[in-house]
């Protein structure tokens, strides 16, 4: 049994049975992952995977048991390659960060100016998607670090810290009627007009819903985005009024549209950033944590890791 044939089972298994697609993810021929899955089988004794003529058509019973220990193996492996490069290259290596677009346009920009100020020889990726694509990149080693809200704290596959606590604003044109409301702003002042929102995996649209529910109104969503900059964009276009995380309202770059305090209308928001449970983390991975969020210091994210 080689570590090799680990990695081509479960890279198959990723690329959804299809071992063309495996090879190329794995730089090397079609035909050759196809005799290492075959020899790995030989030796076991048993079929990890059915086929339909030369095509892999399901994962066996058993191709499941050594799936999933193969998996625990790898993950391992990597994680004693990456204490040697803690202690051989402390300071270089690769950081990827999983989060959605309203953390990484207004939340990371000044966090991410001084981690690369502090490790120049370090690679930083961003990848955006929405809060279960993130909890899905860090379970599936794709990204080291997911930036979100609740999807990533109720993830099992990882481990989840509170970072910090925000609200909601509600936007509308400087000529729109809400601008000169002189009592604070109703849920149903706002369920009266048009509104465009997040999408609902999205910057705590359960939380949103949950409000209107109980007070049972029924908001008139017009239209809904995946991030801050297009709601704010159909804001100006006139089509509603917009609801949005009241980080993402930035008092200079967006003079020409008034902001609400929507503090009061619901219930306040956790980011959270999680880690793959016994994932092995780079001395940089702490310090970009405790970058983003002050209070995660090395210790205590260590203890996290530790005690779950």
């Amino acid at each position: 049994m080689k570590l090799q044939q680990l990695r081509y089972i479960s890279e198959v298994v990723k690329q959804d049975l299809n071992v063309s697609e495996a090879a190329q993810a794995l730089h090397t021929s079609q035909p050759g992952v196809s005799k290492q899955i075959r020899l790995l089988e030989e030796e076991l004794g048993v079929p990890i995977f059915l086929r339909t003529g030369k095509s892999l058509a399901q994962i066996t019973e058993p191709g499941r048991e050594i799936l999933k220990r193969s998996n625990r193996i790898l993950l391992e492996v990597d994680m004693i390659r990456r204490i040697g490069e803690e202690y051989t290259r402390h300071a270089e290596g690769t950081l990827t960060v999983a989060t959605t677009h309203t953390q990484a346009c207004y939340a990371l920009p000044p966090v991410i100016t001084a981690f690369l100020e502090r490790y120049p020889n370090v690679k930083l990726h961003i990848r955006q998607g929405s809060p279960q694509n993130i909890a899905d990149m860090v379970a599936s080693e794709q990204a080291d670090v997911g930036i979100a809200t609740e999807t990533v704290s109720s993830s099992e596959s990882l481990i989840a810290l509170p970072c910090y606590h925000w609200s909601h604003c509600v936007i509308v044109p400087k000529s729109h009627p809400l601008k000169n409301l002189k009592k604070p702003l109703s849920l149903a002042e706002l369920a009266s007009h048009p509104l465009i929102t997040y999408d609902f995996a999205f910057a705590g649209r359960s939380l949103v819903n949950k409000a209107f529910a109980k007070t049972k109104l029924t908001p008139n969503v017009v239209l809904t985005a995946l991030d801050s900059d297009v709601i704010k964009t159909y804001v100006r276009a006139g089509l509603g009024v917009g609801l949005l995380a009241q980080m993402a309202f930035d008092k200079n770059k967006d003079k020409d549209l008034h902001m609400i305090d929507a503090a009061h209308l619901f219930a306040p928001n956790t980011t959270w950033i999680g880690v793959r449970r016994g994932s092995y983390m780079r001395g940089f991975v702490y310090d970009f944590i405790e970058l983003f969020a002050p209070h995660l210091n090395r210790k205590k994210v260590a203890a996290a890791l530790n005690v779950e």
